[in-house]
């Protein structure tokens, strides 16, 4: 513990250090302004002495278990008061280093005898990982008022920082109610083109004849056709590259950071639909692995598996993350390729392997789009720097719209989305998959 010394104790010696400039009057003047000085030394020593304990106060410092990246994350400190006198406190709390302070970290406030106050600050994480919180240092003022009494209280703990999953949560519950969230948002239709028969009803014009129960038609003696519900338990898996070019960053996140928020956004939608999700983070080598399976308890182990993986800085390996899938996922899956494509060899080998799971599995390239690049290619050339440029950003994005086109033709299915879309029209794609019965 340790101890300052207050304003009023610097005015109160002040007034003792005039006095003693009337020391030439006399000996007894200099003998009464060392006795003041002393007898306030003296007092000062005492209130700090019997001044309250750290014990006679509660500091507390409140947090969700878990801070979502890019979004605003509360903390509280709740002082309680257990004196029998109101209390000033000066309170400076320790935060992670590696967050945004969107607040003061420091506090005054005054709590009466008995009651407890709270005070609130906010933080800004930018990026995802494990941060740790020291402890709460508070000052509090004695009776007196001469002496500051600083207390550092253990409030020291750790908090992880996931993806925001709000996007993801809205894409959930919209799907779960049926409703568009937003222009371009498909519906999830609970009747649709699935493989799961649901019902039948009268023939109306517009349904397939293939669909049409014959012997149904013919005990009731006019056209009957067949409903089919969106087929559920099918198994969704994400293969997510950490590797090279994920590093680069688009705004303020990386585009493996886009990707994380994207395959969160699937996965919640997939378990509102009753499908299994499953995960497989690769760079050089296979870094995460979650067998498909259902329920919301599947949501918090992709999170706990998502939140601490950077991308690094080698070329990923998509024959290793490929022999792993195809060695541990034999039921046909959705399997979405979350990665970034640049030159014809990288493609190259990423549709050869891609190829290798048609017909068995249903496979999604997505690749996260450069709006700088596109930009880029749109704007006008100032010098012959600026035309080289542009034409090497040209080139760039036909060989990423040739891989695509080559994936497409082979039976998969790609898309090459801006990152500021990616959950969405990753989302939509999802469920048209779903309506159409693809899988």
């Amino acid at each position: 513990m340790r101890f300052v010394l207050t304003s009023r104790f610097f005015v109160l010696l002040a007034i003792g250090l005039a006095m003693l400039s009337l020391g030439w009057v006399g000996r007894v003047a200099l003998y009464f302004t060392i006795a003041y000085d002393l007898v306030l030394i003296v007092v000062a020593a005492t209130d700090y002495l019997l001044s309250e304990k750290p014990d006679d106060f509660r500091i507390e410092r409140e947090l969700d278990d878990r801070f979502a990246m890019g979004a605003e994350n509360e903390v509280t400190i709740r002082l309680t008061n257990r004196s029998r006198r109101a209390v000033t406190f000066e309170v400076k709390d320790e935060y992670p280093a590696g967050m945004e302070l969107l607040d003061s970290r420091e506090v005054r406030l005054t709590v009466p005898r008995g009651r407890a106050r709270a005070w609130t600050y906010r933080l800004l994480p930018t990026a995802r990982g494990s941060y740790g919180f020291g402890d709460t240092a508070v000052r509090f003022r004695s009776q007196m008022g001469l002496v500051w009494r600083q207390v550092a209280y253990p409030t020291a703990g750790d908090v992880r920082v996931y993806p925001d999953i709000r996007e993801a949560k809205k894409h959930e519950l919209y799907a779960h109610r049926n409703r568009r969230p937003e222009p371009g948002l498909r519906r999830m239709r609970v009747r649709g083109q699935g493989r799961e028969f649901e019902s039948l009803r009268e023939f109306v014009i517009g349904d397939e004849i293939r669909h049409i129960s014959w012997a149904a038609t013919a005990r009731r003696g006019k056209l009957i056709t067949r409903q089919y519900t969106v087929e559920r338990s099918q198994n969704i898996v994400v293969l997510l590259d950490a590797g090279r070019l994920m590093t680069a960053r688009i705004g303020k996140l990386t585009k493996l950071d886009h990707a994380i928020n994207a395959a969160l956004s699937i996965a919640y939608v997939a378990a509102a639909g009753g499908d299994n999700v499953g995960l497989v983070a690769f760079s050089r080598r296979v870094i995460a692995y979650l067998p498909p399976r259902r329920g919301h308890d599947q949501i918090n182990r992709v999170m706990e598996s998502l939140y601490s993986i950077e991308p690094q800085m080698i070329e990923p390996s998509y024959a290793r993350a490929f022999n792993f899938f195809s060695a541990n996922c034999h039921r046909r899956s959705l399997v979405i390729i979350l990665t970034d494509l640049v030159d014809r060899d990288a493609s190259a080998e990423l549709l050869a392997h891609t190829s290798k799971l048609i017909p068995r599995h249903l496979p999604l390239i997505v690749t996260i789009g450069d709006t700088d690049l596109r930009e880029l290619v749109h704007s006008r050339p100032l010098s012959a720097v600026d035309v080289y440029r542009q034409a090497v950003a040209e080139g760039i994005l036909h060989q990423r719209e040739e891989a695509l086109a080559r994936i497409r033709h082979a039976g998969g299915l790609a898309l090459d989305v801006p990152a500021g879309q990616l959950s969405l029209k990753l989302v939509n794609k999802y469920l048209e998959v779903k309506e159409r019965g693809l899988l």
